[in-house]
């Protein structure tokens, strides 16, 4: 390979911006997070599939939900972490490892909304259809339901149109690869990237709000209708679970999109769009295992036995 293919293909990444002095607080910051993070998610993931009766849908959906914590923090908090104590302009990245991590972060947050539309899909069902709950929310349902596939198409295709383009520079400057970063390295004509990524991402958008504030909007008027006041306290438990969890998801992402607007806050949005492959993922095992009084009393039998 001769040295200007070479060149090309070697990106220099900007990674995470922290002086010489905060280099080793941030690190270990970095690496505790992502160690709870870890343990939180496949901890939860490991109790509800050793459980037998925690084998229903909701809890299968908080296990896809685990598991996409997990990834989304996997694909970007370790290369960050290796690149802490290297100066930024020895931070190299190849441009297929470039790709790969666009494809992943894109995923983890697409997978996020899809999940939780069918979380707000499963809690509709449960509470305003419960006769049929077993029927419509079959396991399979749950697990093969487009809550992977959808995401995993639209990102392709997303990451697809901005790979294909050739590239005339090598910069990225951002904390880790995204979309965004693939494209700038060309010096192409990007009309097209920036028309699918924004429709694909204005779908998503409407699609989960519209899904959650529908489902909970006749979720609400179920329980105002209702007099069985344990079925409304139950409802109210998981249903402000899952909205604990959506809102959060909302907030993390809509603070980025903000910070777009305000070019001189370019440093506060590379700070935010780390926080959101952190924040959400250190979060939601904590509220499900705390609030959902099934899975608490697991965690609680489970230490129970150890002792």
């Amino acid at each position: 390979m001769d040295n200007g293919s070479f060149n090309m293909d070697v990106l220099q990444v900007e990674g995470l911006k922290v002086s010489p002095e905060s280099s080793v607080p941030a690190f270990i910051l970095l690496l505790l997070i992502y160690v709870f993070i870890m343990v939180s998610n496949i901890g939860l993931v490991v109790l509800i599939c050793m459980e037998r009766s925690l084998h229903l849908p909701m809890y299968l959906l908080f296990c896809n939900m685990s598991i996409n914590d997990a990834f989304g923090a996997s694909a970007i908090l370790p290369r960050i972490l290796s690149d802490v104590f290297t100066p930024i302009p020895d931070r190299y990245i190849h441009y297929y490892e470039c790709v790969i991590q666009a494809f992943c972060a894109h995923f983890h947050a697409s997978a996020a909304h899809t999940v939780l539309m069918i979380m707000a899909f499963d809690r509709y069902v449960a509470i305003c259809n419960p006769l049929r709950y077993t029927t419509i929310m079959t396991n399979r349902v749950v697990v093969l339901v487009s809550a992977w596939a959808v995401p995993a198409v639209l990102v392709a295709v997303l990451v697809f149109l901005s790979a294909r383009l050739s590239r005339c520079r090598r910069s990225v400057a951002a904390p880790f690869c995204d979309n965004a970063s693939l494209f700038k390295l060309s010096c192409e004509n990007i009309l097209i990237n920036n028309v699918y990524g924004l429709g694909t991402a204005m779908f998503t958008m409407a699609c989960s709000l519209c899904s959650v504030a529908l489902t909970y909007l006749r979720i609400a008027m179920v329980c105002l209708s209702s007099k069985n006041r344990a079925v409304n306290s139950k409802a109210l438990q998981t249903c402000a679970t899952h909205l604990a969890v959506y809102i959060i998801l909302l907030v993390s992402g809509n603070v980025i999109i903000i910070l777009h607007r305000f070019p001189d806050l370019s440093d506060e949005r590379k700070l935010a769009s780390i926080l959101f492959h952190v924040i959400p993922p250190s979060m939601n095992a904590v509220i499900y295992g705390l609030q959902i009084k099934a899975i608490r009393e697991q965690i609680y039998i489970l230490f129970k036995r150890k002792k």
